[in-house]
Order: C-alpha cells, then sequence, then structure tokens
C-alpha cells in the first residue's frame, strides 16, 4: 500500500483530490481537466486508490472515482505528524533569514 502523504506529494494526484472533493467523476471528466493522457490519469488514480485516498466504481464502460473520507482522515493524520512546532520553527526562521537578507 502507498503512503498516503507521498501519494499525494505529487501535484497532478493533489489536484485529482481538490476535483474529486466536489464529488464522483469519471477518469474522462478528470482527464479533460489535465494537458495530459487519459492513461497518465488513470495512473495517477491508481496511486491514490493503492493510498486508500479514492476508490473506483465501474458503471458500465466507465469507472467513477470518488475520494474515501477514511483515507483523507490519514492523510491529515500525517501532515498534522509533520507539521509540528519544530516546522513551524523553521518556516519563521527562513522568513527572518529572508527578511535579513533583503535589510542588507
Amino acid at each position: 500500500m502507498t503512503d498516503p502523504f507521498s501519494a499525494a506529494a505529487e501535484p497532478s494526484r493533489r489536484r485529482l483530490l481538490q476535483l474529486l472533493a466536489a464529488g464522483p467523476m469519471s477518469v474522462t471528466e478528470l482527464a479533460d481537466q489535465f494537458p495530459v493522457t487519459r492513461s497518465a490519469i488513470s495512473q495517477h488514480l491508481l496511486v491514490l486508490a493503492d493510498a486508500g485516498l479514492v476508490a473506483a466504481e465501474k458503471s458500465g464502460r466507465q469507472r467513477i472515482y470518488r475520494v474515501v473520507p477514511d483515507g483523507l482522515r490519514r492523510l491529515q493524520a500525517e501532515i498534522d505528524r509533520f507539521w509540528t512546532s519544530e516546522l513551524d520553527q523553521l518556516v519563521a526562521d527562513a522568513h527572518e533569514l529572508n527578511n535579513n537578507r533583503t535589510q542588507e
């Protein structure tokens, strides 16, 4: 099983999750939103499905994808564990360093 955090790290996959958050969509509908092939979108969806973030249901000749709420909760938990006070401090230090450089 793919790690949800790693699966969602890729920008196209994050965009797919955003689109699917609005409601279930077919691969064709999703692919219309990207400048890549339907096959490439299908591969991204397979990674998201393997991570438990989306699920597919066959409807005739189409596959309809939807987000999996439990998968998104697991992703949120991983993000929360990653985003610690130490990371907040690192961001603050980077902003301070950048401000010091622009003042020189």
